[in-house]
């Protein structure tokens, strides 16, 4: 992939659509993903190395158990650099804002949550490859409610995928909190997760 937007957009395609195999083509054999957590909803190992662990870490085992996911990148596309065409790296993007919604296979439970991704890429083999990973939970917020799938519905076709702006989560939000019967608590993740 011959840029940093592609391998972000490759790792969510992986994620969300439960494709473990494309992940060899986003992150370095010797990646390093780390995870910090804000919060006792959602567990994931502290560390994980290498592109297979990583595959298996965040696409196979995630995928047991949650599915309908989509995570959003709370940016705009057009304002992650370009790869510089010489050097190896490593090269570190600003903190990103990210936002998940999905449902729990077992039962059924809505989820949403949002944090922070530290993105870290290197040269592998003349190609551009996420060496580095950390994910921070801030918040994950988990929903019985015989009307999960229809919430999880309205939120995701209420945001772009896979990129919204600040501005837009924020006012798609506020229109979702005030105007679905049971989704006030949505207000609280119109704002992007801090660092």
């Amino acid at each position: 992939m011959d840029d940093f937007a592609r391998l972000l957009e490759g790792y969510l395609h992986a994620k969300d659509d439960n494709l473990p195999h494309v992940i060899d083509g986003v992150f370095a054999p010797h990646a390093r993903l780390t995870f910090s957590l804000a919060t006792q909803n959602i567990a994931f190992p502290s560390q994980t190395d290498g592109a297979a662990a990583i595959a298996k870490t965040l696409v196979t085992d995630f995928g047991v158990q949650y599915h309908r996911c989509r995570t959003y990148c709370v940016s705009r596309r057009r304002d992650l650099p370009d790869v510089p065409q010489a050097g190896t790296g490593p090269i570190s993007l600003a903190p990103m804002p990210w936002l998940v919604v999905m449902q729990e296979r077992a039962g059924g439970a809505l989820r949403v949550g949002h944090g922070v991704y530290r993105w870290t890429f290197d040269r592998v083999g003349g190609d551009w490859r996420v060496s580095a990973l950390h994910i921070h939970i801030a918040r994950m917020d988990v929903l019985g409610d015989a009307r999960a799938d229809a919430w999880r519905v309205a939120i995701q076709h209420a945001l772009p995928y896979p990129w919204v702006d600040a501005v837009v989560l924020r006012a798609a939000m506020a229109r979702l909190a005030a105007g679905e019967a049971g989704l006030g608590w949505l207000a609280a993740f119109g704002e992007p997760a801090g660092a």
